[in-house]
């Protein structure tokens, strides 16, 4: 598990459909999780290379398809993020590695990033809510009807690849995990409430 605080900016050595191999000066091991623009991979390979290290990671097909791991390239930056330790500091929000899906930024002004929001996500976005960009944690500013906006404090952004994005680019999102267990939790819920539940209950006569 992850908390959106980047650690570190990775550059692209190469990356294919089955595989990425990336620059870094986290001190990593084979094994390791680490999280790649919010993509939980497992670390395969590692060397020294003088004060940094360069680590491999296998690609599944449905990572590849499913996020904007088919837009990278050479020399690009990604965010990177080793998983929390049991007795290290959350900061952040729950952040699983595991992207939903795919969205478009429509606009960057200064410090304020907005996104187009697919109807299918809708409902997880809330205002003063968490999402994850690219694995980094962030707080949604304001939601309209298929977009929401997010703004970014200097800091972020300059330690992040947000700093290197335009508009019309492709970035993962991750909803709030806590917003699928709220919405799973409502809906069996909802399921249990029969008409006998609601006679006996008084609610029908």
């Amino acid at each position: 598990m992850f908390t959106g605080i980047i650690e570190d900016l990775g550059k692209i050595i190469k990356i294919d459909k089955t595989q990425v191999v990336i620059n870094t000066k986290l001190d990593i091991k084979i094994s390791d999780s680490i999280s790649v623009n919010g993509v939980c991979l497992t670390v395969k390979n590692v060397k020294q290379d003088g004060e940094k290290f360069v680590f491999s990671a296998d690609i599944s097909n449905e990572t590849y398809n499913r996020t904007n791991f088919k837009f990278l390239k050479q020399d690009d930056f990604v965010n990177l993020e080793r998983a929390i330790l049991a007795n290290g500091r959350f900061s952040g929000h729950f952040v699983l590695g595991h992207v939903d899906t795919t969205i478009k930024i429509l606009s960057i002004e200064n410090e304020n990033f907005v996104f187009e929001l697919p109807k299918e996500y809708d409902r997880y976005i809330v205002e003063k809510g968490s999402v994850a960009i690219d694995g980094i944690s962030l707080t949604v500013a304001k939601k309209y009807k298929d977009k929401f906006s997010v703004a970014i404090i200097p800091y972020t952004k300059e330690n992040t690849n947000l700093k290197y994005r335009k508009a019309k680019e492709v970035v993962n999102l991750e909803v709030d995990i806590l917003a699928k267990y709220v919405e799973s939790f409502t809906r069996k819920k909802d399921e249990n409430i029969t008409l006998e539940f609601l006679k006996q209950h008084g609610f029908l006569k």
